[in-house]
């Protein structure tokens, strides 16, 4: 004889109790926001915008604004191939000199060799390209930290920037160019400015924009920029998925000493000089502000607006202080409270972004 299966019996869900298919539940939209890593610079550059709003008045005029937009591109400019480098998992202690060390090339060889100004500004892409290259080929090649490598980098650099200056130059700083072949139209591609509503604003302004927009394509919509978080987040797994971890890492330490020949021509073509002793330091500013743009040293997270609002921040901060009549030694104190406050911000949107 037959036995019939007597039918499941559903008990309803109790009042106030949720149906789920054991999916994750989506995240209210303030928190998805909240996720992303520029949102909290942002914020946190709105705040430091206002506050000088208000204790510096000179800041509202519009002669002002633009010196501050002009402080922070040039360093925004660095800052974002560095924040790119920091999501590949790697970052460079040799940005600052080798800014120097491509301004100083193309002042000597175009000055020392009486050449045609365009020729040193080739030369001392070649120069920056190939620096970037040897610290990506070192850090794949012995898999030693990039903080030793570029340590390293740093001090060659700097020696061999003051040495071979006073050998060429029997000083510490080269020689004027302004007078030279070529020099002004390098200096109308490299430090020029233009009017706006009155207001003299320099092209590195536009630049810094430009190249911010053109890293957040690439991050956002190639597969390169795949790459790059690939790589930053677990190299071993990139490659074991076919990313190229090799040309990655490499490529973007190339992408540092090409951002490093852009602003050393820059302070070339602004100054018509260079001083063979400058730029130590300047690596940290590049990478508080690719960290305080929401980048983790830990790398596999981070963007290329943050560091635009970072470097805002840096700029906004330096040039407020002056004009708000302050000393301007607290600078060095708003900057670590700036990064202290970054870090922890970015922890906590690390964990936001992680919870489910």
């Amino acid at each position: 004889m037959t036995q019939q299966a007597e039918p499941a019996v559903t008990t309803p869900p109790a009042p106030g109790q949720r149906k789920t298919d054991g999916r994750t539940a989506r995240r209210p939209l303030v928190f998805r926001l909240l996720a992303r890593p520029e949102v909290g610079v942002f914020l946190g550059a709105v705040a430091v915008y206002v506050f000088f709003l208000v204790a510096a008045p000179p800041v509202r005029d519009g002669s002002s604004m633009a010196n501050i937009l002009y402080q922070s591109s040039t360093i925004g400019i660095m800052a974002l191939p560095v924040a790119l480098l920091m999501i590949g998992g790697e970052f460079d202690l040799s940005a600052g000199v080798a800014v120097i060390t491509s301004a100083l090339t193309a002042s000597m060889l175009s000055y020392q060799l009486t050449m045609n100004v365009w020729v040193g500004v080739v030369v001392a892409l070649i120069v920056s390209l190939g620096i970037g290259f040897l610290n990506g080929w070192m850090v794949v090649r012995t898999g030693l930290p990039s903080f030793l490598i570029t340590l390293g980098t740093f001090l060659i650099l700097q020696g061999v920037n003051l040495a071979v200056t006073k050998l060429v130059t029997t000083n510490v700083a080269t020689d004027d160019i302004s007078t030279m072949d070529g020099f002004d139209q390098a200096k109308k591609v490299f430090a020029s400015s233009f009017d706006v509503g009155g207001v003299q604003v320099k092209i590195t302004i536009v630049y810094w924009l430009v190249f911010a927009a053109i890293a957040t394509w690439i991050l956002l919509r190639t597969k390169y920029g795949n790459w790059i978080f690939a790589v930053g987040g677990n190299k071993e797994s990139a490659r074991a998925v076919g990313v190229p971890v090799t040309f990655t890492k490499i490529s973007l330490f190339m992408l540092v000493g090409l951002g490093a020949w852009f602003v050393g021509m820059h302070q070339l073509f602004t100054f018509n000089t260079v001083q063979s002793g400058e730029g130590v330091g300047q690596e940290l500013i590049y990478i508080s502000a690719a960290v305080i743009g929401g980048c983790l040293l830990t790398g596999g997270y981070g963007s290329a607006i943050g560091p635009v609002f970072g470097a805002f921040m840096f700029g906004m901060v330096q040039q407020g202080i002056v004009y708000a009549g302050w000393n301007p030694d607290w600078f060095k104190a708003f900057l670590g409270v700036m990064l202290l406050g970054a870090v922890l911000i970015n922890l906590w949107v690390q964990r936001t972004a992680t919870r489910r």
